[in-house]
């Protein structure tokens, strides 16, 4: 490297060093950078990218300008090897590496997912406006699960990319002109609100509880374009309650907060597949809104078919959250608290006479 100048990325100070197992391993390679510019946007300001990177993967990263020294158990130093590369070749195109998408890049070197064997070729998919690649083994599995069954069942905690990826896979195949619509389903029920009489015809009452589908329309096929669709019914607006006796053939129909279905709802649903369609069921067991002592049909269903063939099923986790780091140690957070027993009530001693 002539001319160019790498200051070294500053060394971690006691406070960063990491609690590290006692099996440990260490790596060496060297980055090779050329441009002082992209080499600090991999490090991120005050070396956070680097930290973000110990953190998750527990281990200790030494660099002095590109020649990088990892210490940690070996699988994790490997991985993180793997990503320190990807993300510098990521800065080519002058990519901006903030904490946000470091975590994202980092959902894909995710502890659980290390041992797991990878099944084939990445899968992307193409919408008009952009190419969505799943992150992570478990969202890779979900599309493939889509691609590969007629009903698919995409259960787990919120930012996991359940709706988002079932949007893309619709738009995908609308593409491809493999179906001729998409219908967007979803119960009207509250978030524990009571939101009252809603004005408006029967899209505009839909509307506001289908407005994450709506959002990821838009950013895939572009507003102008999907405002068309809705125009020739291509892409459809139906309330649950008002799918009773329709049969949907070539169309790909997602049902989405499915936890808010009740049990004869679900069946009524899940009867109305026709030839060459495609239904996608996603929803949060753990965030029902359902009037007290009505049970989730999603809960009721995953019990009932579970091993039916032909049916997918995608279970999310904590891990798979693919938004802010917080949200991830929210939902676990929550999820310790549930399994906690409940405390034993000591009954009053009853007093002898």
């Amino acid at each position: 490297m002539r001319g160019v100048f790498l200051p070294p990325c500053p060394r971690r100070s006691a406070a960063h060093v990491i609690t590290l197992n006692s099996q440990l391993s260490s790596l060496q390679f060297t980055l090779d950078a050329s441009d002082a510019q992209r080499f600090a946007n991999l490090c991120g300001q005050l070396n956070e990218n680097l930290q973000q990177i110990e953190k998750r993967l527990n281990i200790r990263i030494a660099n002095h300008g590109t020649a990088f020294d990892l210490e940690g158990p070996d699988e994790h130093i490997k991985a993180a090897e793997r990503l320190i590369k990807r993300l510098y070749r990521e800065t080519r195109n002058g990519t901006e590496l903030t904490p946000a998408i470091v975590h994202l890049y980092l959902q894909e070197s995710a502890l659980e997912d290390l041992d797991e064997p990878s099944e084939g070729a990445p899968i992307t998919l193409k919408t008009r406006k952009a190419h969505i690649r799943p992150r992570g083994a478990n969202q890779q599995k979900y599309v493939k699960s889509i691609q590969d069954h007629d009903i698919n069942f995409g259960i787990g905690p919120a930012g996991t990319g359940k709706t988002y990826l079932a949007v893309a896979c619709a738009v995908d195949a609308l593409e491809r002109e493999q179906i001729r619509r998409i219908l967007l389903v979803r119960p009207a029920v509250e978030a524990g609100e009571k939101l009252g009489f809603l004005p408006g015809d029967l899209a505009q009452k839909i509307d506001p509880y289908l407005r994450p589908l709506y959002d990821a329309l838009y950013e895939m096929l572009g507003f102008e374009h999907v405002s068309k669709l809705i125009e020739r019914n291509v892409i459809e607006v139906a309330p649950l309650a008002y799918m009773r006796g329709r049969t949907l053939n070539n169309s790909f129909i997602i049902l989405d907060e499915s936890q808010n279905t009740t049990v004869e709802q679900m069946k009524m649903f899940l009867t109305r597949i026709g030839f060459g369609s495609t239904a996608v069921i996603t929803g949060d067991i753990t965030q029902v809104d359902l009037p007290r002592g009505t049970r989730s049909g999603l809960a009721h269903v995953v019990n009932v078919l579970d091993n039916v063939p032909g049916i997918g099923f995608t279970h999310f986790r904590p891990k798979d959250v693919v938004r802010h780091p917080l949200v991830q140690r929210i939902v676990e957070a929550y999820e310790a608290y549930e399994d906690k027993p409940a405390p034993r009530r000591h009954k009053p001693e009853t007093p002898q006479a």
